[in-house]
């Protein structure tokens, strides 16, 4: 989409110009305690609000914002890139697949405002990670404890399916996350794409590999030579949901282990 497609449409924010909310800039922290970690997250947070290295999600992020479902008529989209929120002293991870075109590429937070979010508060507020069940809107008084939010990809892909050079060149934004989030020990895997992610930065990282090469499952755990541990989760997008293939007792049985593995340590 052409820049001067911003300004004839008021859905649409310019990245360019508008301001950027601090609460998606530095993600909404339980934990005040983490003030010199948030300070490198904001600047990390900045850089991936602003990037336009895949013109493929550029031009989806922004078209759907221009023509939304009849439900979303009149609200601004935020679309643009999405930051990972929560508490930069978390020691718990959730690695996801990427926003939802009408969720968080319209509200602006990672897994608000749609279906997913929906199943994924309700199970971490369950296990004590969030402050409510509800994920609604960026500026809703959600607060995570000791647990942070990211993705594989920060843009909505089209039909839900980002391409392998999409992947790659979101990959570093994941790798300073990882970096920056020096206490995580558990990290949870949503959807196989999320759980493949982690591993390839534990890679990069040069950080210990497992004996074995570890098999996607839900439920499934791997623990490192390092103390953290990988936990796979199915994704709770509508096509799990919907079949049944993912249930909340099967979602929340996940942060419920997570919890459990952070109390023992």
């Amino acid at each position: 989409m052409p820049v001067s497609a911003v300004a004839c449409c008021p859905a649409l924010h310019d990245s360019a110009h508008s301001h950027i909310p601090k609460a998606i800039v530095t993600g909404t922290c339980h934990n005040p305690a983490g003030l010199q970690d948030r300070s490198a997250l904001d600047r990390l947070h900045a850089r991936i609000v602003r990037c336009r290295r895949c013109p493929r999600l550029v031009a989806h992020r922004e078209a759907v914002a221009v023509k939304p479902p009849p439900r979303y008529a009149g609200q601004q989209y935020w679309a643009r890139p999405l930051p990972g929120f929560g508490d930069p002293r978390a020691r718990l991870l959730l690695v996801g697949l990427a926003p939802a075109a009408h969720g968080g590429n319209r509200t602006g937070r990672m897994f608000t405002g749609d279906r997913s979010g929906d199943w994924l508060f309700d199970a971490l507020h369950h296990a004590g990670f969030a402050t409510q069940p509800t994920s609604v809107h960026r500026d809703d008084g959600l607060h995570l404890r000791d647990a942070y939010i990211t993705a594989t990809l920060r843009c909505a892909p089209p039909l839900n399916k980002p391409l392998p050079a999409e992947i790659v060149r979101c990959e570093p934004y994941l790798l300073e996350e990882l970096r920056l989030l020096g206490r995580v020990r558990v990290v949870v895997g949503l959807g196989r794409i999320g759980w493949q992610a982690y591993l390839r930065t534990r890679r990069r990282l040069e950080l210990p590999r497992p004996a074995r090469a570890p098999v996607f499952g839900h439920g499934a755990a791997t623990r490192f030579e390092d103390g953290v541990t990988l936990l796979a989760c199915y994704h709770p997008s509508q096509q799990n949901t919907f079949t049944g293939k993912l249930t909340r007792p099967m979602l929340r049985g996940v942060f419920v282990e997570a919890r459990r593995l952070l109390d023992a340590a």
